[in-house]
């Protein structure tokens, strides 16, 4: 059996949030931040109880969550004002779980048992539409169970993005060859045109009126 590293570990006993809030793209590269001898008391998703967990695994000792990161508080959730909601999709782009749903210039909505309460749909909305409720009181980490399932749609998520982006380049690929191949098409059908027209002359008919005209100029001095 293969043994869990240690980045592995110290990601398994982070929220899954995706916040960013600990100034790293998600928490598994925060996981490995930690592993390389970051801080661990960078989450406030995960609070006080994360940090003891992330004090075990890597020996490093408990403090405090540092508060420039901010506070950690109840789990929330996102709600759209939908009456109030333009169909811009900034905060469909801006989810990490795909916990968003809607469509360009339609009522969007946020699926509330996927929201992890990152908060990161909040700033992109340019009307200002988004609340953050808070919707338990207890101030713990989410359960492990819920951790899992957010860092699957997380993951889900990612992969969805490369399958996208590998057909958009694939796609293009293939208009930038039908233009190439259009392009060779017209030059060869101008090619054909000016070879099969009734006046094309060949070099040495060229060359012969050429030499023609030659000594015709001669003849007349």
């Amino acid at each position: 059996m293969e043994q869990t590293s240690l980045t592995d570990r110290i990601n398994a006993a982070l929220p899954q949030t995706q916040c960013t809030k600990c100034g790293y793209q998600g928490c598994r590269p925060y996981a490995e931040a930690i592993a390389a001898g970051e801080a661990i008391n960078r989450c406030p998703p995960g609070g006080p109880q994360t940090i003891t967990v992330l004090a075990e695994i890597t020996g490093q000792p408990a403090q405090p969550l540092n508060p420039e990161v901010g506070q950690h508080v109840p789990l929330q959730r996102a709600v759209i004002r939908e009456d109030e909601c333009i169909g811009c999709t900034k905060c469909i782009t801006a989810c990490p779980v795909d916990a968003i749903v809607g469509a360009a210039k339609l009522m969007h909505t946020v699926i509330a048992s996927d929201c992890t309460g990152c908060d990161l749909c909040v700033e992109p909305c340019p009307v200002d539409c988004i609340d953050m409720i808070t919707v338990g009181t207890e101030i713990e980490p989410p359960s492990r169970a819920q951790a899992q399932e957010w860092q699957l749609r997380y993951e889900q998520r990612k992969a969805r993005l490369i399958r996208e982006a590998d057909a958009h380049e694939a796609r293009r690929q293939l208009r930038l060859q039908e233009k190439l191949a259009t392009l060779d098409r017209g030059e060869q059908l101008q090619k054909d045109s000016i070879v099969n027209s009734p006046w094309a002359k060949s070099p040495e008919q060229l060359r012969a009126e050429i030499m023609a005209a030659v000594a015709r100029k001669k003849g007349n001095k």
